[in-house]
Parts: C-alpha cells; sequence; structure tokens
C-alpha cells in the first residue's frame, strides 16, 4: 500500500484465493475497500464508477467477468465482446488499484450448486422476459461481495432493475456493504452507454436513438402535465415503432420501488423499456417526477 491507502501499481488477480488474501489485507490496514463490478468491454458509464470509487475508498478493485449463468439459452454470452489488455489499460488509467478477472471455472468450480433469487423484484420487466437472468446476477454478485469484501460497491442506474435487486438482497441478507448507484452515462447522441452499443451497424445507431428521443417525449408530456400511463406509454411506443429495425419488447410504467406497474403517476414513476435494434437488446429508464435510486 502507498502511504495515501492506494495500491502502489494496478495489479490483475485471476485467483479467488488471492483477491481474498489482499482484500483481508487491505481491511487489517484500516484502508476503506471499494468494488465495482462489471462484465468488462470498459465504456465512460464505467469509467465514471471507477472515478467515484476513487473519490470514496482508499482502494478500488474492478471485477470483470463475463457471468455465464445470467445469460440465457439463447443470449449473446459468447459474442459479449471482450478485451481484457483494453480493460486494464483504461481501469489503469482511472486509478484502478486490482481488476480481479477470474475464470469461468474459479467462480464455478465442478459441482457448483448454490444460488440466490430475490423473488419479487426479478419477476416484472427485464425478468419476465429473461427468465433466471436475475438469479444469475445476484449469486455472482454476492460472490463477489464474499471474495472482494468490500465495504462499498458501485453500479450504474442505467440497470434499474438490477440496482434495486442488489439492494435488496444486501438488506434481506445483512450484508455488511454500502450499494452506490450512479446516474446513467450517455454517448453524446443521447444513447445510453452501453458495451452492447458496439454490436449496432450505422443504421441501427440512428434507429437505436429512438429511444431516448421516445423517453424524452414522455419526459416532456409529464412535465406538461399528462399523469396518465396511456397517453406516456402510446407516445412512447409510436416515436419507437416509427423506426423499422426497432422492435419493442416492453414498455412500463412502474412503481420505482416495487416495480408494480401503475396506472399514473402520482409521486414519482419508473418508465422502463427493452428494445430490440436489428439483433442487440438495449434497455434504457426515465424516472418520472424525480431520480430514483441513485444515491448511496
Amino acid at each position: 500500500l502507498s502511504r495515501g491507502g492506494a495500491l502502489l501499481s494496478m495489479r490483475v488477480i485471476r485467483a479467488v484465493g488471492e483477491m481474498r488474501q489482499l482484500a483481508e489485507e487491505i481491511r487489517s490496514a484500516g484502508r476503506r475497500l471499494a468494488l465495482v463490478p462489471t462484465m468488462g468491454w470498459f465504456h465512460e458509464g464505467h469509467l465514471s464508477l471507477m472515478r467515484e470509487a476513487r473519490r470514496r475508498a482508499d482502494v478500488v478493485v474492478v471485477s470483470v467477468f463475463v457471468n455465464p449463468i445470467q445469460f440465457g439459452p439463447r443470449e449473446d454470452y459468447d459474442r459479449y465482446p471482450r478485451d481484457l489488455e483494453r480493460d486494464r489499460r483504461l481501469a489503469e488509467g482511472v486509478g484502478v488499484d486490482v481488476l480481479f478477472a477470474p475464470s469461468v471455472e474459479e467462480m464455478y468450480p465442478r459441482g457448483y450448486q448454490t444460488f440466490v433469487e430475490v423473488a419479487e423484484l426479478s419477476r416484472p420487466l427485464c425478468g419476465q422476459a429473461r427468465p433466471g437472468h436475475f438469479r444469475g446476477v445476484a449469486t455472482v454478485v454476492l460472490k463477489l461481495f464474499n471474495i472482494v469484501r468490500p465495504h462499498l460497491a458501485i453500479f450504474g442506474q442505467k440497470d434499474y432493475q438490477q440496482l434495486l435487486i442488489v439492494r435488496r438482497m444486501v438488506e434481506d441478507l445483512n450484508l455488511d456493504v454500502e450499494v452506490v448507484g450512479m446516474p446513467t452515462v450517455r454517448e453524446p447522441d443521447g444513447l445510453a452507454a452501453s458495451s452492447r452499443n458496439s454490436y449496432l451497424s450505422p443504421a441501427e445507431r440512428r434507429a437505436a436513438l429512438s429511444i431516448p428521443r421516445a423517453l424524452q417525449r414522455a419526459q416532456r408530456l409529464y412535465q406538461e402535465g399528462t399523469r396518465e400511463a396511456r397517453p406516456l406509454l402510446k407516445e412512447v411506443r409510436r416515436t419507437i415503432e416509427a423506426e423499422d429495425l426497432t422492435e419493442i419488447e416492453y414498455v412500463r410504467l412502474c412503481d420505482p420501488q416495487t416495480l408494480q406497474e401503475v396506472e399514473r403517476v402520482d409521486r414519482q414513476a419508473l418508465l422502463a423499456l427493452a428494445v430490440w435494434v436489428g439483433t442487440t437488446r438495449l434497455i434504457d429508464h426515465v424516472i418520472l417526477g424525480g431520480e430514483g435510486p441513485c444515491s448511496g
């Protein structure tokens, strides 16, 4: 450790035992440890989380693990972008201390059979379209918490449902970790930053811009006084369906804490959507009447 608490140079760790040992040394030295869990292929959204971790903690660990158990059988696990050397350079550039990049075999050794499920919050929205997805998310996040033993963990609010599920798991299982949610980072054209944006062709990228445009129009309707779900959702659908390359999976207006559908915006509501653009699935959302769970 350096005098300020950070490690002298960034380390890449692949073994669970080595990561646990280092975490124990850091905590024993009285240093504050932050974890940023990722699946790699870093973009500005990831880097913003790392900078926040650097601001809040003495030592920053970023995990890079494409988690097979959160992908369905016909999803993009095999083609999900991976480039650890690129990620290493980007992480080092924003002051990350440790890149924890275990193999699948290291995380799920032969005979593995234990899973974690946050029941109610995992059912609607993406959980309905991707059965088993959030069981995989909750399981890997709990494993990472147990291996890295962070004082705080930082997540992006773009994956809104995931953030709620992690928070619920931490509360329900009495985990000693502070969960910090950070606002969605958008690219210059308004599209929410995502590793999957790299799949888009130029034509698909143009079509994908209907997603932030639709959310902006719904927000404008809300600001002009519209509170009923029907006209808000109708405008979102109309905007997205105007593009030939888009197919809506869901558009929902929900309670921002329970994710149960609502008929109108009373104080706050989550307007969430998932849209296929060509063969790429993109998610986004807006909180009508407030910011949602991005504090921590």
